[in-house]
């Protein structure tokens, strides 16, 4: 199977020859760039901002957190760690944070202006450094590291296994009788590696394919 250094982040060049790998190793990959096409790359600006946003989509849907987020950039117009400090509870509140998402995003802000967590550092570390080091952070779990590995730093072997929307795209894709668990989803990813993030995308493709033909989010 293709190595690719672990550092390396996903470019346009590297996502086609592991979409080329993933429809060789897997038929219904195969089905899924015929009748879709390839996916998109999907990246997102690392830093604050988007760890943040990513907080806030725990656990909700995408429409809502990003409402949420666009609220919070209506009223803080440069998202730092120290403008996001300057609000208080209230504020917070009455543009949709939770009590739980308002304590986790502050320990995030206040991790990084005391120097504790240095986001930019995160690029020249492996993967397990950076869970490692964003999961001492209250509220920071798998989930929201997997996609700020996957989306922020582009790291091409990572799979969020506890994605719903992935979970119920490869209980469709496979015509599984039953939703597979996160421990299941590891072990059914394996076989994809390097290219797990790509794989992630090409389910996040046939998802929001499915969805849109239904006039669903």
């Amino acid at each position: 199977m293709t190595q690719i250094p672990e550092l390396e982040s996903l470019t346009q060049e590297s996502l086609t020859r592991g979409l080329m790998v993933l429809a060789n190793l897997d038929s219904d990959f195969a089905q899924i760039l015929a009748t879709l096409g390839p996916p998109p790359i999907w990246s997102r600006e690392p830093g604050f901002a988007t760890l943040l946003c990513i907080i806030l989509e725990q656990q909700v849907s995408l429409a809502a957190a990003k409402a949420i987020f666009t609220r919070l950039c209506g009223i803080v117009v440069t998202l730092t760690p120290e403008n996001f400090l300057t609000l208080d509870d209230a504020q917070l509140r009455a543009i949709g944070f939770s009590r739980q998402k308002i304590l986790y995003c502050r320990g995030l802000a206040n991790a990084i202006t005391t120097g504790q967590l240095d986001l930019s550092q995160l690029s020249k570390m492996d993967e397990t450094a950076i869970r490692t080091e964003l999961k001492r952070l209250k509220g920071i779990g798998d989930w929201t590291v997997d996609i700020y590995l996957l989306m922020a730093l582009q790291r091409p072997d990572v799979f969020p296994k506890g994605d719903l929307a992935l979970a119920i795209a490869l209980q469709k894709l496979k015509k599984l009788t039953t939703r597979p668990t996160p421990a299941q989803l590891e072990i059914i990813t394996q076989h994809w590696q390097p290219w797990r993030a790509i794989a992630a995308r090409l389910l996040w493709h046939y998802y929001l394919s499915n969805a849109n033909s239904k006039g669903t989010q």
